[in-house]
């Protein structure tokens, strides 16, 4: 990839400033302006040197940019595209890291103009953790994990090259789908146990004896809610932003732990052991089996 001259960092967190992190360390950009709302994030992330140079708004660090980078919550980049249309070079590339497409591309729409909007490419990188910040940023994050680009049809090819690289660049593997595709299948593979983590963390706490739970929770209740300890007002965006494909996933979802519940009622053996390793089989498909451990 070729070098970039300036990168525009808008959201200065795990993801954005891991993105930085690791070009600088590739040697591969030269000036990263960044941009937050909170004038403390600013400050934190030019301590941590994830960027070089700290602006009070959109307009000033898309100024000039080679690539532009919106790493905030979805239902902020409204604001974002709307502040950054009257200062963007017609060379850069604008991308993000946003967890739902759709919306996402209709705010790009509403608020660039039809030049601008052909110099948008959503992405969705497939990478991160439960911490969020900018002391949560890291080098390493997208190494051997998964880029989603959902290209517009009014993007050039070679706009869309330079997109793959920057990913590439950092170590990612870069994949393309449509938009609404990528909404279905992340509702299931991302929203979906997000939810599930957070729903059950909130019902045992409102347990009597919650304290005593939570006191003997094992690792298995530790991995499988992991999850719940992400950005609760960033979840909380996604879901808004990805109601229509999250929430039949959702009902499919309470079906299948209605049809357990059924089977353990009825003390059905072999339904339960059935589903259970029908389950097995499809999770050991995707992912090599570890040595199980009680939990």
């Amino acid at each position: 990839m070729a070098k970039i001259d300036r990168l525009a960092l808008i959201g200065l967190g795990l993801i954005g400033g891991s993105l930085s992190l690791a070009l600088k360390k590739n040697g591969l950009v030269g000036e990263v302006v960044g941009y937050s709302r909170q004038a403390q994030t600013r400050l934190r992330a030019c301590e941590l040197g994830l960027i070089d140079r700290s602006v009070d708004s959109v307009a000033e660090a898309v100024r000039g940019a080679d690539v532009v980078f919106i790493a905030t919550p979805v239902q902020a980049m409204a604001g974002v595209f709307q502040a950054m249309a009257a200062s963007l070079a017609p060379h850069a590339l604008v991308t993000d890291g946003g967890s739902v497409k759709g919306s996402v591309v209709a705010a790009a729409k509403a608020a660039l103009s039809p030049a601008q909007w052909a110099q948008f490419v959503p992405g969705h990188p497939i990478a991160g953790t439960e911490r969020s910040g900018p002391d949560a940023a890291f080098a390493s994050l997208f190494i051997n994990h998964r880029v989603i680009l959902t290209p517009l049809p009014e993007n050039s090819a070679a706009l869309v090259t330079r997109a793959v690289a920057l990913w590439t660049s950092v170590g990612a593997v870069v994949e393309q789908m449509d938009v609404q595709h990528h909404d279905h299948v992340l509702a299931a593979t991302s929203h979906l146990p997000h939810l599930a983590a957070f729903g059950l963390v909130s019902a045992l706490s409102r347990l009597e004896e919650r304290y005593e739970v939570f006191r003997y929770a094992a690792g298995g209740f530790r991995d499988f809610t992991r999850i719940a300890s992400s950005d609760p007002l960033m979840w909380r965006d996604i879901c808004v932003a990805n109601r229509d494909e999250l929430l039949p996933m959702l009902d499919h979802y309470l079906d299948e732990l209605l049809h357990l519940r059924r089977l353990i009622d009825a003390s059905d053996y072999a339904g339960v052991e059935h589903l259970f390793c029908d389950a097995k089989a499809a999770r050991d498909a995707l992912y090599q089996p570890s040595v199980a451990h009680p939990s």
